[in-house]
């Protein structure tokens, strides 16, 4: 038996942790100073998005958000948990190449190993994305161990996923990306004024990067659903995965657009998780699917 463990970067509803069995640890973010912790196991998806629009709406009413790491100590000790119980682990975690959870995991997991506790196993995945890039990894783990895969099987076949796992979103403000680097603030200024709505993604090597230009709100959300449509592989085998920053309407407009063309076998929309969110904005929409890799078809501008 294993257990697999993700950070709340993940993205996961709660009621889909519990129907998949997914232990998740929280990350702790602080909005003007007070605490607030990014999952709660214990909502609904509809306290969920309250809970979203009374984070985004701080931030758009401009309050100071800092986010934090989870230390290697604190990861020991879940491991730990979990190998004393006899029981092997699957770690699957936000991009190394967006934050340090992942090494912090790392560390942890090479002092356990020295002398592992019923000489059980832990496997990390760093998933090379985020939100429910990660999160989908997890829920599809979750369903082959339903199917009685053991715990090196599933490693190795969501390993194997990771390079297919893409998210692509689109931001509604950009000064957002400037406190990440990933635009300077003058061209941020710019950009707003000419209604420049930037596409990104996540690259093979799990970096965030701009993808393409469109003018225009429509526009942008219009480009995701043809990204999803024209690149999407195998999809009635597949889940689709939305996540929005207090913007559902927007969410619900680029869902139903995409089942009109094409038919998954499951759809997750869910309020964007506030460890990431916090960087990239309110209104942002972001879709996670399943392709031949991360080499996506729509480069250009609109």
């Amino acid at each position: 038996m294993f257990q697999i463990i993700v950070d709340s970067a993940a993205n996961i509803p709660a009621d889909l942790v519990k129907k998949f069995r997914i232990i998740v640890k929280s990350f702790i973010n602080y909005v003007d100073g007070k605490e607030v912790v990014c999952f709660d196991p214990d909502l609904t998806q509809e306290e969920e998005r309250e809970k979203g629009r009374e984070y985004y709406d701080a931030i758009k009413a401009g309050a100071e958000v800092k986010t934090s790491l989870i230390n290697s100590e604190t990861f020991e000790e879940i491991f730990r948990n979990v190998l004393e119980k006899d029981e092997d682990v699957i770690y699957i975690s936000l991009s190394s190449n967006i934050s340090g959870t992942f090494n912090a995991a790392r560390i942890a997991c090479e002092e356990i190993m020295q002398n592992p506790p019923n000489d059980r196993k832990i496997y990390l995945v760093d998933s090379m994305n985020a939100s429910l890039g990660q999160g989908l990894l997890a829920i599809y783990a979750s369903e082959m161990r339903d199917k009685g895969m053991d715990v090196q099987e599933v490693y190795n076949e969501i390993s194997s996923y990771v390079p297919r796992i893409n998210g692509v979103f689109t931001v509604d403000d950009l000064k957002h990306l400037t406190k990440t680097g990933r635009l300077s603030n003058p061209a941020a200024y710019i950009g707003n004024l000419l209604g420049i709505k930037p596409i990104l993604k996540g690259n093979k090597d799990g970096y965030i990067v701009q993808f393409k230009k469109c003018r225009g709100r429509k526009s942008s959300l219009n480009e995701l659903v043809d990204l999803v449509c024209n690149n999407a592989t195998d999809t009635e085998n597949q889940i689709f995965g939305i996540a929005h920053a207090n913007n559902y309407e927007d969410s619900l407009y680029v869902m139903n657009e995409i089942k009109k063309r094409v038919t998954f076998r499951d759809y997750i929309n869910t309020s964007y998780d506030f460890c990431t969110g916090s960087h990239v904005g309110p209104d942002t929409i972001a879709v996670f699917f399943l392709a031949k890799d991360r080499e996506l078809e729509g480069k250009g501008t609109n």
